[in-house]
């Protein structure tokens, strides 16, 4: 009698100790293997960290030429002190690793279309985009250019060595939170994974996307005339980042028309596209930079500012810190996955970035022979196609074979067998600089060690892909910006849509040399600027793109500041870095509450107006208006609009805001306010806006009554974790600011790492971001710095020397790396 409940009970006991070893469904998902997830030794408990931990620890190391130190402040920044180059990128290398493992493994698994190994086949369609991007084949490319010269080589091995370095030393129970979450582990690093991380910021930050695929659907719907109206080459209201008048150097490529283009590109095509990406980065992702020089200043010496607007997460994309040797004295913001400083300053320099927002990147559409893809027809013959393997690894599931088609283009990234859904099987290959060799590294190692104009120069010529707006200033009172990257030489509209690939016609015909770039030094106006806006006015020589792949009113309202401002201190660019006013509105209230018809509006509708014509213009998280203003505005677009677009269903390219906004500023008598798809009654705008009050009424009676119609409730700012759970995240920040302001914060986007950098001697500097120093969620230090970033608050920077480090009362820990 004994034997059963034996065998019963070791029947249950193998059972259970076989689920606590398997992932269990869960949903849509499945849970880490709770067993070993929740193991009080090695599971996810042994993440948690110590309110008071030490970082103090001396680590005998193998890799380093020289004893190093590391001196970390009151921030859990970290200050690396090294006798060479080398030993400076392994510890960062090193550093990095520590504290933000998992970020940079998981972004360059991302990159490279590798998600499905570790989150399994729903990332599949996302994996297959990277891998037919071209992703991989670019950052192949790089590695041997950047293998070519000797300083990035040195700095990329030492980094991965250093990287490498740290995983070899993880115990099971020091692997971080997220791995054991998702059940799998740490890989050695590479220096193309560091490659792959810099391609997967050209991915975020090239200038048109996929907008070429879209673009064509809205002309072949429109036809050419009307879309001409819809996106302008030009803003009018357009405050270029180099003066209007600015006389250009004449340009040495002289670009040729196809001779038919009006027909072929230009004209109505009855087919249509349905490819549509599953990934597309924010249209917002863009930055502010200036720098004003010292007669504007109470100093007498330059300051420059940046802010990278960009995707908001946790962990952060940044992470702060100083690297200090013989040859260099740097300071700022470094990329987890990457060695050196991106943006920051030196004991000489200061520089920034922001995206300059041109097209390069185009789709041909290619005609093969059939549907092997085997030879392709270009310029009178069938040429033979290489292939490029890809395969992706599944997570529990068999491999996915993507045999890809390559062309002189580049690869086929649409085809019958990935997202193209046309009858007609067409297929469109892909042109991207970021295909190029390239070393981007190069620049930022350049930038690093610079110490004058000339420097800043050299440094950022070779800079490729994505396009930068690099802003400058140095102890010695220059300040310059200069818009640099691979910029292709266009006529005017090329690569705006889909480009006949069947022969050289359409092929890109030479690059712009880098001297013929947009830049200038020194101006008499006294500051220098970039907001993402188009760089130059019509005299530049060159086509940078269509209008709608450039902001207008940031760059705008900052340049109308500067121009105003003397006797600058740091603690003046604080408060315009934040500032929360709201150009847009400025210029198209008064003409909205010009058209609202008060006669149609009941009370409660008037009372809403109202408010709109009471509001202060700015976007500040108290402000009932601003949330009223941007419903009323964007009910008034999607009522002039929509008729014309929502009724396709094709993927489109909807026209910018500043299209309406500058064409109400001309006449209000506009064509578009008529719905087409009424034909008793001819629509003026004023029956658009008044239309629109009436539509916004009921949102904004249930924001009152939950409670939400102030802005910053409405807004309701989040930091993201990676994975996306909320209880990693960082939810409901009350930060105004939205797109089109100086303080560019959004829901989910906004100013990832703000600067601030006074060239005086010492260098006196500002920084924060919306994020900690640590990835590791069971720190205090995840998410140090978010209230002190959503209040607009900022932290001194400790830029020291080695001797005031081990002094300085705002120094907490020390490591030391023995050379072993």
């Amino acid at each position: 009698m004994r034997t059963i409940p034996f065998i019963v009970s070791a029947v249950i006991t193998t059972v259970f100790i076989t689920l606590l070893n398997m992932q269990l469904p869960s949903g849509k998902t499945k849970t880490p293997r709770l067993g070993f997830f929740l193991n009080p030794q090695y599971g996810f408990w042994q993440n948690a960290e110590p309110a008071n931990v030490s970082f103090d620890k001396d680590i005998k190391i193998a890799g380093i030429k020289n004893n190093t130190e590391v001196y970390f402040d009151d921030r859990l920044v970290p200050h690396i002190y090294a006798e060479t180059d080398a030993d400076a990128y392994f510890i960062q290398g090193y550093l990095h690793a520590k504290f933000r493992l998992w970020q940079m493994e998981f972004q360059t698994y991302a990159a490279s279309g590798r998600l499905s190994e570790i989150l399994g086949k729903s990332m599949l369609p996302t994996d297959k985009y990277f891998r037919r991007l071209g992703m991989v084949f670019g950052a192949e490319r790089a590695i041997e250019t950047m293998n070519e010269y000797a300083e990035t080589k040195n700095a990329m091995d030492a980094y991965t060595d250093g990287v490498n370095a740290y995983i070899n030393s993880l115990k099971e129970n020091d692997i971080p939170f997220e791995y054991k979450l998702l059940d799998y582990k740490p890989e050695p690093w590479t220096n193309l994974k560091t490659a792959l991380f810099l391609k997967f910021m050209s991915f975020d930050l090239t200038g048109q996307g996929d907008d070429d695929l879209y673009l064509t659907n809205t002309k072949n719907l429109l036809g050419w005339e009307t879309f001409k109206k819809l996106f302008p080459e030009r803003a009018d209201s357009l405050d270029p980042i180099i003066p209007k008048e600015t006389a250009f150097e004449k340009p040495s490529i002289d670009v040729k028309l196809p001779t038919n283009a009006d027909s072929v590109y230009f004209g109505i095509d009855k087919n249509t596209i349905q490819a549509v990406a599953p990934i597309i980065p924010n249209k917002n992702n863009g930055s502010n930079n200036w720098a004003v020089s010292g007669s504007k200043t109470k100093s007498g010496k330059p300051i420059l500012c940046n802010d990278p607007h960009l995707g908001l997460n946790l962990p952060s994309l940044w992470y702060e810190m100083q690297i200090t040797t013989p040859t260099l004295n740097t300071y700022g913001a470094s990329f987890p996955g990457a060695p050196c400083i991106i943006i920051g300053f030196n004991d000489s320099i200061a520089w920034g970035v922001t995206n300059a927002g041109r097209d390069v990147k185009d789709f041909y559409e290619i005609k093969f022979k059939d549907s092997t893809m085997q030879e392709y027809w270009f310029n009178g013959t069938w040429k033979k196609s290489d292939f490029r393997k890809e395969t992706i690894k599944i997570k529990g599931q068999p491999d996915d074979i993507e045999n890809i088609a390559m062309t002189v283009f580049g690869p086929v990234m649409y085809d019958r067998n990935y997202k193209s859904k046309n009858n007609d099987g067409k297929y469109y290959a892909v042109r991207w600089t970021a295909h190029d060799p390239s070393n981007e590294l190069a620049t930022f190692y350049k930038l690093n060690h610079a110490k004058n104009y000339v420097d800043y120069v050299d440094a950022i010529s070779t800079f490729q892909c994505p396009g930068q707006n690099f802003v400058f200033a140095s102890v010695s009172g220059d300040i310059a910006i200069r818009q640099q990257g691979k910029f292709v030489a266009k006529w005017k509209g090329q690569g705006d849509f889909v480009m006949p690939g069947t022969d050289s016609a359409y092929l890109w015909q030479g690059f712009i040399p880098a001297k013929e770039n947009p830049q200038i030094m020194n101006p008499v106006r006294g500051f220098v600027s970039s907001a993402n806006q188009m760089a130059v006015d019509s005299t530049y020589p060159y086509y940078l793109g269509k209008s709608s792949n450039f902001p207008v009113y940031r760059g705008y309202i900052i340049n109308r500041k500067l121009a105003v401002m003397n006797n600058i201190t740091p603690q003046d660019m604080q408060q315009m870095q934040t500032d929360n006013y709201n150009v847009i509105a400025e210029f198209i209230r008064p003409v909205l509450l010009k058209l609202i018809d008060d006669a149609k509006l009941n009370n409660d509708e008037k009372r809403v107006v109202e408010i709109v014509k009471n509001w202060n213009l700015r976007n500040d998280i108290n402000e009932k208006g601003a949330t009223i203003f941007k419903l009323l505005w964007d009910s008034v677009y999607a009522g002039v609009y929509a008729d014309e677009f929502e009724n396709s269903k094709l993927p489109l390219y909807w026209p910018d805001k500043t299209t309406l906004l500058e064409a109400l500023l001309k006449n209000t008598d506009y064509s578009f306010a008529d719905n087409i798809n009424t034909i008793d009654k001819k629509e003026t705008m004023s029956d658009v806006v008044t239309s629109a009050v009436q539509k916004i009424l009921p949102v904004i009676r249930q924001l009152e009554k939950d409670n939400k119609l102030e802005w910053g409730l409405y807004k309701d700012t989040y930091i993201n974790s990676l994975l996306k759970i909320p209880a990693l995240s960082r939810l409901h920040l009350p930060i105004g600011g939205n797109e089109g302001i100086i303080n560019a914060t959004t829901a989910n986007h906004g100013p990832s790492w703000r600067m601030i950098v006074h060239l005086t001697q010492p260098i006196e500097a500002y920084a924060v971001f919306p994020g900690g120093e640590s990835g590791n969620p069971g720190s205090k230090y995840y998410d140090t710095f978010v209230d002190s970033w959503a209040a607009g608050k900022y932290y001194s920077v400790l830029f020291l020397k080695k001797q005031e480090a081990r002094h300085n009362n705002r120094i907490k820990w020390h490591f030391t790396f023995i050379k072993a």
